[in-house]
Formats: structure tokens, C-alpha cells, sequence
């Protein structure tokens, strides 16, 4: 059976970069591991959805970006497991690995109760879930001007609070345009002598999940992200480093190659409750071992499952904090073909073409991007 792909905490991960933003702009305590150029100002587009291995795929759709994919310094680096966009934006906003911050997943165990970490409880607050200090918390006391560009929506939402708070917010409307984003990234940017801003764009997920990669409105979407990136480098001063880089990949996964757990009495036998997504899915039970082993039989190669215990111990989520083990489920089920297991609980993830969240190539691998 092949073996997952390992996230590369310590040396090339996305939970590496805005550390070694931090270096690169001479900021005292941080290592520059991802090797980055000095600057004092960077700007970090990140583009929901944006795998390594897609954009190379389609390069005909973003002239640009594949451009930058040429340049010194550009290179792929990892996503965290799961690789899922909630884990992933925390890695980056905090330079943590899961198992330090604990934003286990798109779902998972908070509380005894499944928490949906991209739709949160009123009664529920990002510090209850994730309290450590963010990279912008650290860097705007290091006197370094930080900002996020991202949906209005987003304000104060508690994803935005665990991942990115201690930055100045500036707020577009979903349909707003392009340049809209271009001139407040540069505003922002132009703020201080040493700035760092975060601009997220997410329709190339949207186009994913909804009509799969390679879709005609997908390669859309990616050509506009590719317009995006090419306003930004036009509108920053040559002195400002624009960093371009992804949450995740994506890949498709047919009908036939699905299976819901509560359909298949073998695969709901023990499990009290399902969390994380079709392609990584977190299984929280009082009898990990024999679930792991009917998951393991009827599964076999299309699937790698672990108990907690040896997923922490392969590194899937680097050094977890006692207190944060049990936000990860009890048995971990990562896809290693292109199916997905479904489940009632989660009905909107029926209609999805394209999804993500294992530790194939396709899902971990993002790229990184110097302009």
C-alpha cells in the first residue's frame, strides 16, 4: 500500500511560513526555515483551494501564477492534516501545527459536542477554543503593521478570531471587485516602514466543490485568481514581497467511490459520533480498536486508518498538546483513493463534486509563490 504524504512542520509547511515572513523582515525570535527573502513588507495572498498540483496541472488557466512557479524561491510546501481550509488558515495565522493550536479539523469533538469550525455557536468564542497568541498578535508588538483583506462577513467570526486576530481588518462585500481588494491591500501595505498583509480569496474552492477541478467554471475562477495576483505585483512597490500560496487541494471523487457510514452496518457499529469530512473523517467511539479494525477490513487499500495514538506518533499533526489530544478523533480514516466517506449527519456534503482533506499529494501539497 503506498504511504501518505507527511506534512512538513519545521521546514516547509504553511504553519512555517509567516515565521519565517517574520525572519525574513528582521524580526528578533523567528527562523526563516522556508528560506524567504528580506523585506519589511510582505503581502500573502492565500487562495482557498489553490493545490500545487492542480495549478501546474492547468497552466494554460494562470499564465501568471505559473510564471511566479518558475521563480527563485517559489517552491511546493505542505498544508497540515487534515487539510482542510479551518486547520489550515490557523496554522498560518498562528505559525502552529494542529496539535499545538487545536483547530482539529472542518468538524471535530469540542466540549463532548462536534464543533463546525467555519460555522460557529453564538454562545461559543474563537479565545474559548484557541487562546494562544496569533503571528499578527506577535508581530504588531514587534511594531509591524499587520492587516487582513477578506469577506465583511468574516469580521469578528470565530475562525477569524482563533486565526487572525491582533490585524486590522479590512472588509469587502462578496461581489465587490477586484481592484476593490488590489487598492486595500496596497493601502494597508503602504501603512508602515515593516507591514505584513493577509489576503484571502475563496470562489477557485467554491467552483471545486460545487462542479469539480477542471470544470469549465473552475479554470474560470482560477484565471481570475491569476488577474488577482497580477493587479497585486502591479500595485505594490517592488520592495513589497508578494507571497501567493493555497489552504488545500482538491480532488474529485465519483459517486460510486462513496460509501455513508450509517448505510453500512459494519462502518456505524461503535461510533458515537462522525466528524471531520468525506475525505478525512474523525471517529469518536469508546472502542477505537475494533472500529479501526472493521474500517481496516472493509476499507483495505483505499484507505489509511489509525487509531489516535499511532497518527500522533506518524506525525500527522506534529507535537498535540495533552489538553488538545482528545479534539482529534478516536480513529482517523484518511482517503488514499478518490472516495469519500458520507455521512447523514452532514447532509450538505452530498452535493459536493470536489473535496479535500487526506494526505495525498493532490490535498497536502500547495504552492508557494515569490513575487
Amino acid at each position: 500500500m503506498i504511504q501518505p504524504l507527511l506534512p512538513a512542520y519545521g521546514s516547509a509547511s504553511l504553519a512555517d511560513l509567516l515565521p519565517s515572513v517574520a525572519s525574513a523582515m528582521g524580526v528578533p525570535g523567528f527562523d526563516n526555515v522556508i528560506d524567504l527573502p528580506s523585506a519589511h513588507r510582505y503581502v500573502v495572498l492565500l487562495v482557498d483551494g489553490l493545490g500545487h498540483d492542480l495549478l501546474r496541472r492547468h497552466a494554460p488557466a494562470a499564465p501568471v501564477l505559473n510564471g511566479l512557479l518558475t521563480r527563485d524561491g517559489s517552491r511546493a510546501i505542505t498544508v497540515g492534516a487534515p487539510s482542510t481550509t479551518a486547520t489550515s488558515i490557523t496554522s498560518l495565522g498562528t505559525g502552529l501545527t494542529p496539535g499545538q493550536h487545536g483547530v482539529a479539523g472542518y468538524t471535530f469533538r469540542y466540549a463532548r459536542e462536534l464543533l463546525n469550525a467555519l460555522v460557529w455557536s453564538p454562545r461559543l468564542h474563537g479565545l474559548d477554543v484557541q487562546p494562544q497568541l496569533t503571528m499578527f498578535e506577535r508581530l504588531s508588538k514587534a511594531g509591524v503593521y499587520c492587516a487582513t483583506v477578506t469577506p465583511s462577513r468574516f469580521r469578528g467570526s470565530g475562525l477569524t478570531t482563533c486565526a487572525l486576530r491582533g490585524a486590522n481588518f479590512f472588509g469587502f462585500a462578496d461581489d465587490s471587485p477586484t481592484a476593490w481588494r488590489v487598492e486595500y491591500a496596497a493601502r494597508a501595505s503602504a501603512a508602515a516602514e515593516r507591514s505584513l498583509v493577509y489576503v484571502y480569496e475563496r470562489d477557485l474552492d467554491h467552483a471545486g466543490h460545487k462542479f469539480g477541478v477542471a470544470s469549465n467554471q473552475w479554470l474560470a475562477q482560477l484565471n481570475r485568481v491569476d488577474d488577482l495576483a497580477a493587479q497585486l505585483r502591479a500595485a505594490l512597490p517592488r520592495d513589497v514581497r508578494l507571497l501567493v500560496t493555497g489552504d488545500h487541494g482538491m480532488v474529485d471523487v465519483p459517486g460510486d467511490a462513496r460509501l455513508t457510514i450509517e448505510h453500512e452496518a459494519d462502518l456505524a457499529a461503535g461510533v458515537r459520533l462522525v466528524g471531520g469530512e468525506g475525505r478525512f473523517r474523525q471517529l469518536y467511539t469508546t472502542e477505537p480498536e475494533a472500529v479501526a479494525r472493521r474500517y481496516r477490513d472493509r476499507l483495505g487499500e483505499r484507505a489509511w486508518v489509525l487509531s489516535r495514538a499511532e497518527a500522533v506518533d506518524a506525525g500527522w499533526f506534529g507535537a498535540v498538546q495533552p489538553r488538545l489530544a482528545d479534539r482529534f478523533g478516536d480513529v482517523l480514516v484518511a482517503m488514499a483513493d478518490d472516495g469519500a466517506l458520507m455521512t447523514t449527519t452532514q447532509p450538505n456534503e452530498f452535493g459536493l463534486v470536489g473535496m479535500h482533506g487526506s494526505l495525498t499529494p493532490a490535498e497536502l501539497n500547495v504552492p508557494l509563490l515569490v513575487g
